[in-house]
């Protein structure tokens, strides 16, 4: 990590509150835990984790910046995807996992309500206090005549709906399992405390991991000493997001990669990845609490998990192909209004959006439909399906 990326007095207190209470659990452990617990109570422990304390996680000043804090464009082809499965469903509603700072709610309702086909019920499924507060403020300030639209929720709905449920950059951030293969065995990497700091500690992998490396596919050329990570909530979790889901859609966003790739033997150190003040290390034990932790998506484990939650792969591709099959340049050309100097700005966040060397090729779509006569169209000018 960069020096200058530097937390506060205020930071470094709350920092110590969370490096106390892992600690704490650690020792009660008998002095180790997995890789999985320790992501999650530094991202979600209450009142201490990055999720679930006060802080400025997205966007300018944050510590890391998402698609639609980059361009309305991204919530704009949203929303024409989501316009698109309404036409099937009247009465549909929005179910958005994880809303950041509100900005795509915002971006998709408002495009949605221009279009006349604004749902009566958006409703956002967010751990963080101190994010439902931006929610509600951006919402407020930005479409305040859709205010009451919008439901936050602790919980998936309890009772059936129609809709598209909307996770952008979700998946990435569930605790995931680490381990360190060997031609002769396992490894599961945990987590220890040594000298006031956190250390990585292995033990032998238990059963389950073992057999979940070899189906990863450790057979297909690791060398010894190999490390990645998967998670293992992956499959339940998303199921249970969707089941309340009686017709519509679900659209997966993240980075990541198929099964295939993510496990090539050269990508022999897994693909953990922390932000903090908009800086990138693979360090999870520098700032506890202060710093996001994530790892890429294996969509293939997504993909099988689909069929789990009675649904139907309908595609999957990247950001870029997705954005241009729901026609960001018309979306450009409607936002700048006749404007070239605005138009010249939309198309950098376009570039930002799409390039493969930006989030283009990085970040991929997937969509989960139940009861749809048709496959979105947002994936119809790619079709990676096969790759996974």
């Amino acid at each position: 990590m960069r020096d200058d990326a530097m937390p506060s007095a205020e930071q470094e207190q709350h920092e110590r509150r969370v490096r106390r209470m892992i600690a704490g659990e650690i020792s009660a452990a008998g002095g180790w835990i997995s890789f999985e617990r320790y992501m999650d109570l530094a991202l979600y422990a209450p009142g201490l984790g990055y999720y679930s304390a006060g802080a400025h996680k997205l966007g300018a000043g944050g510590d890391f910046t998402t698609a639609p804090e980059i361009s309305g464009l991204f919530g704009a082809c949203v929303a024409n995807q989501c316009a698109e499965i309404f036409g099937e469903l009247p009465g549909a509603s929005i179910l958005e996992v994880g809303a950041g700072t509100g900005q795509l709610a915002v971006d998709v309702l408002t495009r949605l309500d221009a279009q006349g086909c604004a749902p009566e019920r958006y409703f956002i499924l967010d751990v963080s206090a101190d994010l439902r507060q931006r929610q509600r403020q951006l919402v407020r300030e930005r479409i305040p005549h859709l205010e009451s639209r919008l439901i936050w929720l602790d919980a998936p709905p309890a009772a059936a709906f129609d809709g598209v449920v909307i996770a952008n950059e979700v998946l990435d951030a569930l605790p995931v399992a680490r381990f360190r293969w060997h031609r002769t065995h396992c490894e599961e990497l945990g987590v220890a405390a040594a000298a006031g700091a956190f250390v990585w500690s292995a033990r032998p992998a238990p059963p389950s991991m073992a057999a979940a490396c070899a189906e990863l596919g450790a057979a297909a050329g690791w060398d010894d000493g190999y490390v990645s990570e998967y998670c293992p909530r992956l499959r339940a979790w998303s199921v249970a997001l969707v089941q309340g889901l009686r017709r519509g859609a679900v659209l997966w966003c993240d980075y990541g990669l198929p099964r295939p790739q993510y496990y090539l033997p050269e990508r022999r150190d897994g693909t953990l990845i922390c932000h903090f003040q908009q800086r990138i290390c693979d360090e999870p034990f520098s700032r506890p609490g202060l710093q996001d932790i994530s790892a890429w998506v294996d969509f293939t484990a997504l993909a099988e998990a689909c069929g789990a939650a009675r649904c139907e792969l309908a595609g999957f591709t990247t950001q870029a192909f997705f954005l241009a099959a729901l026609g960001i340049d018309a979306e450009m050309l409607r936002a700048a209004g006749g404007n070239q100097q605005r138009f010249a700005q939309l198309a950098n966040q376009a570039k930002r959006l799409m390039l493969p060397g930006e989030m283009g090729e990085r970040y991929k779509l997937m969509a989960w439909t139940r009861g749809l006569r048709r496959e979105p169209s947002g994936f119809a000018l790619q079709d990676l399906r096969h790759s996974l």
